[in-house]
């Protein structure tokens, strides 16, 4: 049965290539990349399974993925595809010129047409289907358009101006001319318009000017062309949707349901993550645990992201409680760190349990988790894997692998 499965396929990753990709543009070597070629056609039997859908073999990295590889493959591909690297997202106009809302949000890049564009673009449909099958969130920040559309709505010339409002200035500007012919002869504009992605796109292979007679016709052009423009992504999307989840139910929700549905609340709501916290080898009361949680407080919503990543392989909390899915986020303190200053906190992110000396200070503390989360990323084994148990800290029964987020 497919709940009795533990994971779906095995991956293997190579992370040395991603990296080299940023650097060369070369979005064939990305993380994304590697996973959408050997998943794209997998059954959909795989996408269907209560946790993970995939099992990670990073390449020259010594981890037995039981939660946290799998976690970590998915924070990266997010990372991504936000990071210019792969050809699925642009930024808003809004976003390049640093005016008008949705600033900090992608749409879907209309020039991604290929045939391995649309096999990512269903790839990235897969993996939403897959956040909300599991509750657990995608780290992505894509522009409220583009779920609108995914849940069936066509968009309208306010939604527009929410990722363009200098386009739609534009449009207003000619719409609203004076009907007078000399008006239109200073300006002398092409019948084209820009797209999204700022090209110029021919509306008309009869006109080549707008002038006043065809004036109505270039707004009814151009703004059918920019309501339309991300059709083809978004279908490719659905049909990734559609071999997880019953797409046809995506029309009882709105747009904004369904990004909460894939992607959560980007920021992280510590009181969330108190409810969840189990505490060994120290009490809630200790000042240790007090100096932890106060520093979490002071943390940024970048850095509490960093912290989750660090902790349990993600950037962002499930949903609610019962997307934790009885998943625990265990904080132990060992004395076995001597003198305990001079050591680092460890992080095994397939049990969402960060270990940590008893330091002397708050001050030190905050030096030593702040340095973690932004400098520690290793991942590793040892012998952990066959105390688990004897410790009480169980995997998902199978052989449990250790995720070294630092070390001494």
């Amino acid at each position: 049965m497919i709940r009795d499965r533990q994971h779906g396929p095995i991956l293997e990753l190579n992370r040395m290539f991603s990296s080299q990709a940023r650097g060369s543009k070369d979005w064939s070597r990305t993380i994304f990349a590697q996973a959408c070629s050997m998943l794209i056609n997998v059954s959909s039997e795989s996408f269907l399974l209560p946790h993970r859908a995939w099992k990670v073999r990073f390449v020259g990295e010594s981890v037995d993925d039981v939660g946290g590889g799998y976690s970590e493959s998915i924070a990266e591909m997010c990372e991504e595809l936000q990071s210019g690297v792969l050809p699925l997202f642009i930024l808003t106009p809004n976003g390049r010129v640093d005016n008008g809302v949705n600033r900090d949000c992608y749409l879907f890049n209309p020039a991604a047409i290929s045939p391995e564009e649309t096999n990512m673009f269903r790839f990235l449909g897969i993996l939403m289907g897959i956040s909300v099958r599991t509750g657990s969130p995608l780290a992505l920040d894509i522009a409220p358009p583009m779920w609108k559309l995914l849940v069936g709505l066509p968009l309208s010339v306010d939604d527009l101006n929410e990722i363009d409002k200098d386009y739609m200035n534009g449009i207003n500007f000619f719409r609203d001319l004076p009907n007078k012919e000399e008006e239109f002869g200073a300006i002398d504009m092409p019948f084209t318009t820009p797209g999204a992605a700022g090209q110029e796109v021919p509306l008309s292979s009869t006109y080549h000017r707008i002038n006043l007679s065809n004036r109505d016709q270039y707004v009814q052009s151009a703004l059918e062309y920019r309501l339309h423009e991300f059709d083809f992504q978004v279908q490719a999307v659905v049909e990734g949707l559609a071999k997880v989840i019953p797409v046809p139910l995506l029309s009882l929700f709105t747009g904004e349901e369904l990004r909460t549905m894939v992607c959560g609340h980007p920021d992280i709501p510590l009181d969330m993550l108190k409810s969840v916290a189990v505490y060994k080898g120290v009490e809630y009361s200790s000042a240790l645990v007090q100096w932890f949680w106060e520093i979490l407080e002071t943390f940024s919503p970048s850095e509490r992201s960093l912290f989750l990543r660090f902790v349990w392989g993600r950037t962002r909390l499930p949903r609610n409680i019962a997307d934790f899915r009885g998943r625990d986020f265990v904080l132990q303190v060992l004395d076995k760190y001597q003198p305990p200053d001079h050591y680092m906190p460890e992080s095994y992110t397939c049990f969402f349990l960060l270990k940590m000396p008893r330091y002397s200070s708050k001050e030190i503390l905050t030096q030593k988790l702040r340095y973690a989360i932004n400098f520690c990323k290793s991942i590793d084994t040892d012998d952990y894997a066959r105390i688990t148990r004897d410790e009480g800290i169980g995997g998902e029964g199978e052989d449990s692998d250790l995720e070294l987020g630092s070390s001494q």
